[in-house]
């Protein structure tokens, strides 16, 4: 009795065993082998690639005249072309009999008595009765005043500007000591062209080496004279010899008429909100009226706690500490300083600019405005080239197209095979056992097990038949 793994039975190549990655660590088991790729492909000996069938770039070169011909052209065969059928539409005919304006809501809604809904404003809060109040605040029962001495004011000094000159030098005048300003010599060797003695005898390689050869006449291919034709032009198109006009009547409306769509009756402006709505009495809310205002008699006391309490003391103003101001000393001012007076300028010379001396001189002579291109030119006729693009001219044939192809005449349909693998359970196996690796083994059904098979839930399809 053999066994077959499920990538041995199958046959379409889509199905195989899910490998565990408990099978590597078993060393009693061979090298799984049960692949598909390891069955169908076996081994080969050394084999050279093959060569390329794409041609080597050559230039090819008198080919003779192009036929001016193509696949399109010689295969395709014009047929006659045939309007397509118009679709016929049924005339609109109106239903007969009235319209029921009766709605769902009309038959199914039952009025209801409602009563009306309370109001969730809270009761209206009634003032308190008048009583006398208290208006000592707690700032003056718990705040005392301390007695605090007044503060002493500097009598203010007059600033008087020192009259000997300021003798302490600074770091910067002891240590630095002015120093005569040198130009820098320059190092770069001076730009002055090297002249050579001998003189220039104007000779290149090309005037050396090159040997002029003679041109031989340009071939001129001569122009096909203009024949007109001998036949009168008739002015018929393609339109006119092809179109064939078909006589038929206007296309109709099928839009409706506008009829009057409604009833003559005046109307009578009754609702279902007018007949069937019944008003309750509605009592207006509760509003506070405030007391009328009226003038205290007598006049008006203007003093408050500030005025009463409030005890005043004459302070002087305080003195500034800012010195006087420069602007009121009238003494002359001293325009010297310290930089004026220990360092003397001195006279600095722009250095001159270095100019190059000119190479070449500019000419006294008048201009002949004569050119190299003026003076070699010679012109030559232009022929333009000779189109061989081939005339747009349509071909036509009277013959039918022959819709004939290898796939209508030689096409047979075949049954769908369905891979035996899909299934839950091969048919004609039974399943025996999995090993470590993950593969599950069936053997083929005895005739003594062919009695408890159970038959599987996939049916197979029968034939399709496919319409080209």
């Amino acid at each position: 009795m053999t066994r077959k793994c499920i990538c041995e039975i199958c046959n379409c190549g889509r199905h195989h065993c899910p490998h565990q990655p408990l099978g590597f660590y078993d060393k009693t088991l061979k090298p799984c082998l049960l692949t598909e790729y390891h069955d169908k492909y076996p081994a080969y000996g050394g084999i050279k690639p093959r060569e390329s069938f794409r041609p080597k770039r050559e230039f090819l070169s008198n080919r003779g005249r192009m036929e001016g011909t193509s696949t399109f052209r010689t295969d395709y065969i014009p047929h006659e072309i045939t309007h397509r059928p118009e679709r016929l539409q049924h005339e609109y005919r109106p239903k007969s009999g009235e319209v029921d304006h009766h709605t769902t809501y009309k038959t199914d809604y039952s009025p209801h008595q409602i009563k009306p809904a309370e109001s969730m404003r809270p009761p209206p809060t009634k003032p308190g009765k008048g009583g006398k109040i208290d208006t000592v605040p707690t700032y003056k029962d718990d705040y005392r005043l301390w007695d605090i001495p007044k503060r002493k004011t500097k009598t203010p000094q007059a600033y008087c500007p020192p009259t000997a000159r300021f003798g302490n030098p600074s770091t910067f005048q002891d240590d630095y000591g002015p120093k005569g300003y040198a130009l820098t010599e320059s190092f770069k060797p001076p730009y002055a062209p090297k002249i050579s003695d001998v003189p220039f005898d104007g000779l290149t390689n090309h005037k050396i080496a090159y040997v002029p050869h003679p041109l031989g006449e340009r071939y001129v291919r001569p122009r096909d004279e203009y024949k007109p034709s001998d036949k009168p032009f008739d002015s018929i198109t393609t339109h006119r010899r092809d179109y064939r006009g078909l006589h038929g009547d206007p296309t109709k409306s099928y839009k409706p008429e506008h009829g009057k769509v409604g009833s003559d009756a005046p109307f009578d402006s009754s609702s279902e909100f007018r007949d069937r709505y019944q008003a309750w009495p509605v009592t207006l809310p509760y509003v506070h009226k405030h007391p009328d205002y009226v003038q205290p008699d007598g006049p008006m006391d203007l003093n408050s706690t500030s005025h009463l309490d409030y005890v005043g003391h004459k302070v002087k103003p305080p003195a500034p500490f800012k010195p006087a101001s420069a602007r009121k000393i009238h003494a002359p001012f001293q325009g010297s300083t310290t930089m004026k007076d220990d360092f003397k300028s001195w006279e600095m010379k722009k250095p001159e600019i270095i100019k190059r001396a000119e190479e070449i001189g500019i000419p006294h002579a008048k201009f002949d405005d004569l050119t190299t291109f003026k003076a070699n030119y010679v012109p030559h006729p232009i022929n333009p080239p000779q189109s061989f693009k081939p005339t747009n001219a349509p071909l036509h044939s009277t013959t039918p197209f022959d819709g004939g192809t290898l796939y209508r005449t030689e096409y047979i349909p075949k049954r769908l095979e369905i891979c035996p693998a899909s299934y839950p359970t091969p048919p004609g196996y039974v399943y025996e056992s999995t090993d470590a690796r993950g593969h599950r083994f069936f053997h083929k059904v005895t005739a003594s097990e062919e009695n408890l098979a159970v038959p599987n839930e996939m049916h197979h399809p029968k034939e399709v038949a496919v319409a080209s």
